[in-house]
């Protein structure tokens, strides 16, 4: 009897302990993964990452890209990234959190690159994801289009598509359809 009262005893005194230290938040698989991603990343000069839930949350970061090449060039385009709790198996949602004239980028910010849709892979990573980003700003691609107008517009009269950029990134009206300045 005497044995069931301290065993009885040391249980409360653990768990007392227990309540009184930080508790340690397990992170998902895709959390880990996330948090080395970031912590591997390799920006270029052109690009920013944001945390704008604090460090605690890098399951939602934004990221800044401005472009010093090209029709884009001095324009800034953020884009939000939700990481899915499957990550790496499935692709982060990134979207354009500004109206953009883009042949890849339609006017509620969906983005058009391959390896967030059907060439997806779990070895690929937040770096990949981001160098695809910049890669559409200084190579717009009219063969894979979300905003037809704009690629057609690249592919027939280039000339016009670029006069369309700047009045588009100066925040003027494209097609009926006002933009966002992206322009400091």
């Amino acid at each position: 009897m005497i044995n069931l009262i301290k065993v009885k005893e040391k249980q409360k005194e653990a768990s007392e302990n227990a309540a009184s230290k930080p508790q340690i938040k397990e992170q998902s698989a895709s959390e880990l993964r996330v948090h080395r991603d970031i912590n591997e990343l390799t920006l270029p000069p052109i690009c920013t990452i944001n945390f704008p839930n604090g460090k605690d949350d890098l399951m939602n970061f934004e990221v800044s890209i401005k472009p010093d090449d090209g029709y884009y060039n001095e324009g800034t385009f953020p884009f939000t990234f939700q990481i899915p709790i499957l990550y790496p198996h499935d692709a982060p949602k990134v979207k354009c959190k500004v109206k953009v004239y883009h042949p890849n980028i339609d006017l509620e910010g969906n983005v058009c690159l391959n390896i967030l849709r059907e060439d997806w892979k779990p070895v690929l990573n937040i770096n990949a994801v981001i160098y695809g980003l910049i890669h559409l700003f200084t190579e717009p691609n009219y063969e894979d289009p979300l905003n037809y107008e704009a690629a057609n517009e690249l592919k027939d009269n280039p000339s016009l598509f670029e006069i369309n950029v700047h009045r588009a990134m100066w925040g003027g009206y494209v097609h009926e359809e006002n933009f966002d300045r992206v322009v400091d």
